[in-house]
Protein backbone atom coordinates (compact mmCIF):
# COMPACT_ATOMS: atom_id res chain seq x y z
CA UNK A 1 0.00 0.00 0.00
CA UNK A 2 1.47 3.31 -1.01
CA UNK A 3 1.77 5.79 1.47
CA UNK A 4 0.55 9.31 1.62
CA UNK A 5 3.59 11.99 1.08
CA UNK A 6 2.89 14.86 3.14
CA UNK A 7 2.65 18.25 1.70
CA UNK A 8 5.66 20.15 2.91
CA UNK A 9 4.75 23.21 0.99
CA UNK A 10 4.75 26.30 2.77
CA UNK A 11 1.01 26.59 3.15
CA UNK A 12 2.07 22.76 5.23
CA UNK A 13 4.41 24.71 7.16
CA UNK A 14 2.76 27.80 7.91
CA UNK A 15 -0.08 26.17 9.58
CA UNK A 16 2.48 23.59 11.43
CA UNK A 17 4.42 26.30 12.76
CA UNK A 18 1.59 28.70 13.52
CA UNK A 19 -0.27 25.81 15.37
CA UNK A 20 3.07 25.03 17.55
CA UNK A 21 3.08 28.90 18.27
CA UNK A 22 -0.22 28.72 20.16
CA UNK A 23 0.48 25.81 21.76
CA UNK A 24 3.59 26.85 23.08
CA UNK A 25 2.24 30.45 23.87
CA UNK A 26 -0.56 29.17 26.25
CA UNK A 27 2.40 27.11 27.49
CA UNK A 28 5.03 30.27 28.56
CA UNK A 29 2.60 32.85 29.23
CA UNK A 30 0.80 30.19 31.74
CA UNK A 31 4.36 30.07 33.17
CA UNK A 32 4.66 26.21 31.55
CA UNK A 33 7.89 24.25 30.73
CA UNK A 34 8.53 23.07 27.14
CA UNK A 35 11.35 21.66 25.73
CA UNK A 36 11.51 23.75 22.63
CA UNK A 37 11.87 27.54 22.81
CA UNK A 38 10.39 29.79 20.10
CA UNK A 39 11.86 33.52 19.84
CA UNK A 40 8.25 34.80 18.71
CA UNK A 41 6.65 34.76 22.30
CA UNK A 42 9.45 36.21 24.15
CA UNK A 43 8.90 39.29 21.56
CA UNK A 44 4.85 39.31 21.96
CA UNK A 45 3.09 42.37 23.25
CA UNK A 46 1.12 40.64 25.76
CA UNK A 47 5.00 39.83 27.58
CA UNK A 48 5.75 43.15 27.20
CA UNK A 49 2.68 44.26 29.06
CA UNK A 50 1.97 41.23 31.14
CA UNK A 51 5.39 39.41 31.96
CA UNK A 52 6.01 36.52 33.34
CA UNK A 53 8.21 35.98 36.54
CA UNK A 54 11.57 37.38 36.21
CA UNK A 55 12.81 33.85 37.08
CA UNK A 56 10.94 31.89 34.60
CA UNK A 57 11.61 34.83 31.82
CA UNK A 58 15.35 34.25 33.11
CA UNK A 59 15.53 30.15 32.68
CA UNK A 60 13.33 30.83 29.46
CA UNK A 61 15.89 32.72 27.12
CA UNK A 62 18.68 31.23 28.55
CA UNK A 63 17.67 27.96 27.65
CA UNK A 64 16.44 29.40 24.62
CA UNK A 65 20.25 30.93 23.79
CA UNK A 66 21.72 27.29 24.22
CA UNK A 67 19.59 25.45 22.26
CA UNK A 68 20.09 28.51 19.57
CA UNK A 69 23.95 28.11 19.23
CA UNK A 70 23.53 24.71 19.09
CA UNK A 71 22.88 25.04 15.82
CA UNK A 72 25.66 27.25 14.98
CA UNK A 73 22.84 30.20 13.67
CA UNK A 74 24.01 33.89 13.47
CA UNK A 75 23.44 35.65 17.19
CA UNK A 76 20.15 37.42 17.68
CA UNK A 77 20.84 40.81 19.41
CA UNK A 78 17.12 40.65 20.03
CA UNK A 79 17.52 37.38 22.12
CA UNK A 80 20.74 38.73 23.78
CA UNK A 81 19.22 42.48 24.86
CA UNK A 82 15.95 40.61 25.82
CA UNK A 83 18.09 38.44 28.56
CA UNK A 84 20.06 41.22 29.23
CA UNK A 85 17.00 43.35 30.53
CA UNK A 86 15.76 40.48 32.46
CA UNK A 87 19.40 40.04 34.33
CA UNK A 88 19.10 43.65 35.63
CA UNK A 89 15.37 42.56 36.46
CA UNK A 90 14.80 42.28 40.27
CA UNK A 91 11.73 39.77 40.89
CA UNK A 92 8.59 41.52 42.22
CA UNK A 93 6.40 39.73 44.78
CA UNK A 94 3.37 39.56 41.93
CA UNK A 95 3.86 38.14 38.43
CA UNK A 96 1.31 37.69 35.50
CA UNK A 97 0.06 34.44 33.72
CA UNK A 98 -2.41 34.18 30.87
CA UNK A 99 -4.48 31.50 30.41
CA UNK A 100 -5.93 31.07 26.86
CA UNK A 101 -9.77 29.95 25.73
CA UNK A 102 -10.62 27.73 23.17
CA UNK A 103 -11.79 31.23 21.77
CA UNK A 104 -8.70 32.58 21.98
CA UNK A 105 -9.55 34.95 24.42
CA UNK A 106 -6.86 35.27 27.72
CA UNK A 107 -7.37 35.34 31.18
CA UNK A 108 -4.87 37.77 32.41
CA UNK A 109 -4.15 36.90 36.43
CA UNK A 110 -1.71 38.76 38.76
CA UNK A 111 -0.46 35.93 40.62
CA UNK A 112 2.15 35.93 43.43
CA UNK A 113 5.41 34.48 42.58
CA UNK A 114 5.52 32.34 46.23
CA UNK A 115 2.55 29.57 46.54
CA UNK A 116 2.36 30.79 49.95
CA UNK A 117 2.86 34.28 51.11
CA UNK A 118 1.15 36.70 53.14
CA UNK A 119 -0.06 34.00 55.04
CA UNK A 120 -2.55 32.16 52.70
CA UNK A 121 -2.11 29.97 49.52
CA UNK A 122 -4.82 32.34 47.95
CA UNK A 123 -2.60 34.20 45.60
CA UNK A 124 -2.00 31.71 43.19
CA UNK A 125 -3.94 29.40 40.88
CA UNK A 126 -4.39 25.74 41.91
CA UNK A 127 -4.90 22.89 39.74
CA UNK A 128 -8.70 22.22 40.77
CA UNK A 129 -9.57 25.80 39.46
CA UNK A 130 -8.16 24.89 36.26
CA UNK A 131 -9.61 21.69 36.08
CA UNK A 132 -13.25 22.56 36.70
CA UNK A 133 -13.22 25.72 34.77
CA UNK A 134 -12.66 22.88 31.66
CA UNK A 135 -15.43 21.54 32.97
CA UNK A 136 -17.70 24.68 33.15
CA UNK A 137 -16.73 25.43 29.64
CA UNK A 138 -17.66 21.85 28.72
CA UNK A 139 -21.15 22.14 30.23
CA UNK A 140 -22.17 25.80 30.39
CA UNK A 141 -25.97 24.95 30.13
CA UNK A 142 -25.46 24.28 33.88
CA UNK A 143 -24.72 27.29 34.26
CA UNK A 144 -26.95 29.47 31.70
CA UNK A 145 -29.45 31.83 33.60
CA UNK A 146 -28.32 30.68 36.96
CA UNK A 147 -27.03 32.66 40.16
CA UNK A 148 -23.59 31.18 40.84
CA UNK A 149 -21.80 31.62 44.39
CA UNK A 150 -18.20 30.83 44.68
CA UNK A 151 -16.46 29.90 47.91
CA UNK A 152 -12.78 30.28 48.24
CA UNK A 153 -12.53 32.37 45.11
CA UNK A 154 -8.74 33.04 45.48
CA UNK A 155 -7.41 35.23 42.20
CA UNK A 156 -10.30 34.34 40.27
CA UNK A 157 -9.35 31.92 37.41
CA UNK A 158 -12.69 29.90 37.56
CA UNK A 159 -15.10 32.47 38.34
CA UNK A 160 -13.61 34.42 35.46
CA UNK A 161 -13.90 31.35 33.03
CA UNK A 162 -17.40 30.60 34.08
CA UNK A 163 -18.16 34.48 33.43
CA UNK A 164 -16.61 34.75 30.32
CA UNK A 165 -18.04 31.43 28.27
CA UNK A 166 -21.27 30.86 30.42
CA UNK A 167 -23.98 33.50 30.15
CA UNK A 168 -24.67 33.51 33.75
CA UNK A 169 -27.09 35.96 35.49
CA UNK A 170 -25.30 36.83 38.28
CA UNK A 171 -21.74 35.48 39.77
CA UNK A 172 -20.75 36.13 43.31
CA UNK A 173 -17.07 35.81 44.18
CA UNK A 174 -16.09 35.20 47.79
CA UNK A 175 -12.90 35.22 50.04
CA UNK A 176 -12.18 35.39 53.58
CA UNK A 177 -8.32 37.21 53.43
CA UNK A 178 -8.05 41.14 52.58
CA UNK A 179 -5.21 40.41 50.14
CA UNK A 180 -6.83 38.05 48.63
CA UNK A 181 -10.08 40.60 47.86
CA UNK A 182 -7.77 42.53 46.65
CA UNK A 183 -5.62 40.45 44.11
CA UNK A 184 -9.13 39.44 43.28
CA UNK A 185 -11.07 42.74 42.54
CA UNK A 186 -7.77 43.41 40.53
CA UNK A 187 -8.21 40.78 38.30
CA UNK A 188 -11.81 40.51 37.75
CA UNK A 189 -11.35 44.09 36.59
CA UNK A 190 -8.78 43.39 34.24
CA UNK A 191 -10.59 40.84 32.82
CA UNK A 192 -13.50 43.67 31.58
CA UNK A 193 -15.88 42.01 34.02
CA UNK A 194 -18.47 44.69 35.59
CA UNK A 195 -17.83 44.52 39.29
CA UNK A 196 -21.82 45.57 40.76
CA UNK A 197 -21.51 45.97 44.23
CA UNK A 198 -21.04 48.21 47.29
CA UNK A 199 -17.92 45.57 48.94
CA UNK A 200 -15.23 46.90 46.50
CA UNK A 201 -13.44 50.73 46.29
CA UNK A 202 -13.52 51.34 42.14
CA UNK A 203 -10.11 53.77 43.01
CA UNK A 204 -7.81 50.98 43.99
CA UNK A 205 -8.81 49.24 40.13
CA UNK A 206 -9.14 52.62 38.05
CA UNK A 207 -6.11 52.33 36.47
CA UNK A 208 -7.15 48.88 35.27
CA UNK A 209 -10.20 50.70 34.36
CA UNK A 210 -9.05 53.32 32.30
CA UNK A 211 -6.60 50.94 29.98
CA UNK A 212 -9.30 48.48 29.64
CA UNK A 213 -11.99 51.12 28.48
CA UNK A 214 -10.04 52.68 25.79
CA UNK A 215 -9.40 49.18 24.01
CA UNK A 216 -11.88 46.67 24.95
CA UNK A 217 -15.84 46.79 25.82
CA UNK A 218 -16.80 45.75 29.52
CA UNK A 219 -19.05 43.22 29.11
CA UNK A 220 -21.90 43.41 31.44
CA UNK A 221 -22.38 40.65 33.75
CA UNK A 222 -23.19 41.25 36.96
CA UNK A 223 -20.66 39.76 39.49
CA UNK A 224 -20.40 40.54 42.62
CA UNK A 225 -17.76 40.36 45.36
CA UNK A 226 -18.03 39.63 49.35
CA UNK A 227 -16.09 38.93 51.92
CA UNK A 228 -17.01 35.43 53.67
CA UNK A 229 -15.58 34.15 56.79
CA UNK A 230 -16.85 30.36 57.40
CA UNK A 231 -16.31 30.40 60.82
CA UNK A 232 -18.37 33.74 61.25
CA UNK A 233 -21.27 33.42 58.84
CA UNK A 234 -24.59 34.01 59.70
CA UNK A 235 -27.54 32.97 58.28
CA UNK A 236 -28.91 36.48 57.31
CA UNK A 237 -25.80 36.67 54.97
CA UNK A 238 -26.44 32.76 53.81
CA UNK A 239 -30.02 34.24 52.51
CA UNK A 240 -28.61 37.00 50.99
CA UNK A 241 -26.23 34.91 49.35
CA UNK A 242 -28.28 32.11 48.70
CA UNK A 243 -27.92 31.01 44.67
CA UNK A 244 -28.87 28.16 42.01
CA UNK A 245 -25.13 26.70 42.31
CA UNK A 246 -22.55 26.98 44.57
CA UNK A 247 -19.01 26.01 43.45
CA UNK A 248 -15.25 25.98 45.33
CA UNK A 249 -12.12 24.69 44.23
CA UNK A 250 -8.95 23.31 46.35
CA UNK A 251 -10.74 24.34 49.68
CA UNK A 252 -10.40 21.01 51.46
CA UNK A 253 -6.60 21.08 52.26
CA UNK A 254 -6.65 21.73 56.24
CA UNK A 255 -8.63 19.43 58.50
CA UNK A 256 -9.20 22.41 60.48
CA UNK A 257 -11.42 24.44 58.43
CA UNK A 258 -13.55 21.24 57.39
CA UNK A 259 -16.25 21.94 59.83
CA UNK A 260 -16.41 25.39 59.49
CA UNK A 261 -16.97 24.72 55.61
CA UNK A 262 -19.58 21.96 56.50
CA UNK A 263 -21.43 23.99 58.27
CA UNK A 264 -21.35 26.91 55.80
CA UNK A 265 -22.56 23.82 53.22
CA UNK A 266 -25.28 22.56 55.31
CA UNK A 267 -26.79 26.19 55.55
CA UNK A 268 -26.89 26.63 51.60
CA UNK A 269 -28.27 23.61 51.63
CA UNK A 270 -30.41 22.23 53.68
CA UNK A 271 -33.72 23.86 54.51
CA UNK A 272 -34.14 25.47 57.57
CA UNK A 273 -37.36 27.09 59.68
CA UNK A 274 -37.82 30.55 58.88
CA UNK A 275 -36.57 30.11 55.16
CA UNK A 276 -39.27 31.49 53.09
CA UNK A 277 -37.85 28.95 50.21
CA UNK A 278 -36.86 25.55 50.43
CA UNK A 279 -33.23 24.68 49.74
CA UNK A 280 -32.83 23.87 46.32
CA UNK A 281 -28.76 24.53 45.21
CA UNK A 282 -26.40 22.10 44.19
CA UNK A 283 -22.58 22.28 45.26
CA UNK A 284 -20.03 21.53 42.54
CA UNK A 285 -16.89 21.12 44.51
CA UNK A 286 -13.03 20.13 42.27
CA UNK A 287 -10.54 18.97 45.16
CA UNK A 288 -7.08 17.84 44.37
CA UNK A 289 -6.61 14.76 46.51
CA UNK A 290 -3.42 15.63 48.30
CA UNK A 291 -3.99 13.72 51.73
CA UNK A 292 -6.88 11.19 51.55
CA UNK A 293 -7.29 11.22 54.92
CA UNK A 294 -8.61 14.67 54.98
CA UNK A 295 -10.52 13.82 52.22
CA UNK A 296 -12.58 11.10 53.62
CA UNK A 297 -12.79 13.13 56.56
CA UNK A 298 -14.44 15.89 54.75
CA UNK A 299 -16.70 12.96 53.07
CA UNK A 300 -17.53 11.58 56.54
CA UNK A 301 -18.60 14.96 57.70
CA UNK A 302 -21.34 15.32 55.13
CA UNK A 303 -22.70 12.24 55.55
CA UNK A 304 -23.53 12.87 59.11
CA UNK A 305 -25.45 15.78 57.79
CA UNK A 306 -27.47 14.10 55.25
CA UNK A 307 -26.04 16.15 52.27
CA UNK A 308 -25.35 13.62 49.53
CA UNK A 309 -22.44 13.58 47.28
CA UNK A 310 -21.48 11.30 44.21
CA UNK A 311 -18.02 11.87 41.71
CA UNK A 312 -18.96 13.03 38.54
CA UNK A 313 -16.95 12.55 35.48
CA UNK A 314 -14.14 15.47 34.71
CA UNK A 315 -13.27 17.45 31.48
CA UNK A 316 -12.19 15.34 28.31
CA UNK A 317 -11.31 18.91 26.74
CA UNK A 318 -7.56 20.20 27.41
CA UNK A 319 -8.20 23.87 27.62
CA UNK A 320 -5.28 24.65 30.52
CA UNK A 321 -1.27 23.75 30.77
CA UNK A 322 -1.45 22.09 34.36
CA UNK A 323 -0.26 18.90 35.72
CA UNK A 324 -2.87 16.11 34.42
CA UNK A 325 -1.01 13.37 36.67
CA UNK A 326 -2.36 14.47 40.29
CA UNK A 327 -5.63 13.42 40.98
CA UNK A 328 -8.14 15.69 40.76
CA UNK A 329 -12.23 14.53 41.64
CA UNK A 330 -14.75 16.65 41.12
CA UNK A 331 -18.30 16.13 43.21
CA UNK A 332 -21.57 17.22 43.11
CA UNK A 333 -23.66 17.77 46.50
CA UNK A 334 -27.02 18.30 47.33
CA UNK A 335 -29.30 18.04 50.17
CA UNK A 336 -30.49 14.48 50.51
CA UNK A 337 -34.08 13.28 50.56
Amino acid sequence: MAVQERDNGPEWREREEGGFLLTFQRLFFAMRCRDSFPMATVLHPLCKKYPPSVKYRRFFLSELIKKHEITGAEPLDDLYDALGEVLRSEDPLVCYKNYFLLSGENITLAENVAIISEGTTGLVTWEAALYFAEWAMENPEVFKCRTVLELGSGIGLAGIAICKTCHLKQYTFSDCHPNVLKQLRKNIIRNNLLIDSDTWNSKECEGENQSNNGSEEIQREKVNIVRLDWGEVTQEQISELQSDIIIATDIIYDPEVIPNLVSVLQKLLVATPGRKTKASSVVYLASTVRNPETYHQFKMELDKIGIEHHKMRGPATEVFPYNRCIKIELLKLYCGT
